[in-house]
């Protein structure tokens, strides 16, 4: 059988750059193993597999799986097949439209901005907030895995922790870019030193303020050995689970605050991603990711 498919860098607005994904628009009668290994085959980060959905206000259901397990949630598959859908069904016209989006975690509204001519832009509601998980750290034993010393090792009031917003993430803040691009993550260490989230591994996410950038707020890399993924350019869920983490150590106010994150600039693929909270009562209220698309690669998957 034909599969069509698509191939789009997420976060980004210009071809090699970003995170790519694979949009496998004919998912619905693939097995759990297949959908798995035409992931390996991929070896992007992320696969979807859109699939129908049972409820007539959705959009469509879809299966998210990197080279190494399924997900029930990720950003940059969530950005990336919403634009994805909307451009196969509209093309590249001028429009704004709303779709929901079937994940394992449940329902994920999104909204979607087409423009003729320019980079096509999404932004979706956080299906779960960013909860703290509080579980015993090494912190010289994350120096250790990261190479770096351990007084490099937090900034301001920011020290490790763990969150989750659907996949749990171990956030490590360090003192500076320099440190950001010095690091040398060990997989090895990683694994023998971090805790196990719901029997999975917690993946690693590191981040410090400031940019290459000067637009962007905070500076990020992310490794999960636990997925099979050496290094991602671009994680909207994990730039979900840090919603938590920021609003915690640097105590915001009430009102909206907007941060960009940038990613994968070590990698030669500069991503940005859009943060947005609202704050009220001291809590977080409603949270929003989003980021630009473009398709780099279109054809057929013949299986």
């Amino acid at each position: 059988m034909a599969r069509s498919y698509s191939v789009y860098d997420v976060f980004t607005d210009r071809k090699l750059a970003g995170n790519p994904l694979a949009v496998i628009f004919d998912g619905d009668d693939l097995s759990d193993d297949a959908m798995q290994a035409i992931a390996k085959e991929t070896n992007l980060s992320e696969t979807v597999f859109v699939q129908p959905t049972g409820n007539p206000a959705y959009t469509a259901r879809i299966r998210i799986f990197t080279p190494g397990r399924e997900l029930p949630f990720a950003g940059h598959p969530t950005v990336g097949t919403a634009i994805a859908l909307a451009e196969r069904a509209h093309g590249k016209s001028t429009i704004d439209l709303v779709s929901v989006l079937e994940e394992n975690v449940g329902p994920v509204r999104c909204a979607v901005r087409l423009r003729e001519g320019e980079a096509s832009f999404a932004e979706f509601d956080l299906p779960r907030k960013s909860q703290q998980i509080t579980m015993p750290l090494d912190k010289l034993g994350i120096a250790n895995a990261l190479s770096l010393k351990a007084t490099e090792i937090g900034f301001e009031n920011h020290v490790p922790s763990l969150w989750s917003a659907g996949v749990p993430f171990l956030m490590v803040p360090i003192h500076d870019i320099g440190a950001a691009q010095r690091m040398d993550f060990d997989p090895q260490l990683w694994e023998a030193t971090v805790p196990f989230v719901d029997g999975a591994l917690a993946s690693a996410y590191i981040y410090c303020r400031g940019g290459v950038n000067h637009i962007a707020k905070f500076h990020a890399r992310m490794f999960a050995s636990g997925m099979g993924i050496v290094e991602d350019p671009a994680t909207g869920s994990a730039a979900a689970a840090l919603s938590g983490a920021i609003h915690h150590f640097d105590r915001l106010t009430d009102g909206r605050h907007d941060v960009m994150i940038e990613q994968g600039v070590e990698m030669g693929r500069p991503s940005f991603i859009h943060l947005h909270m609202d704050v009220e009562g001291g809590a977080i209220a409603n949270a929003r990711i989003g980021g630009q698309a473009v398709r780099i690669a279109s054809g057929t998957l013949d299986l």
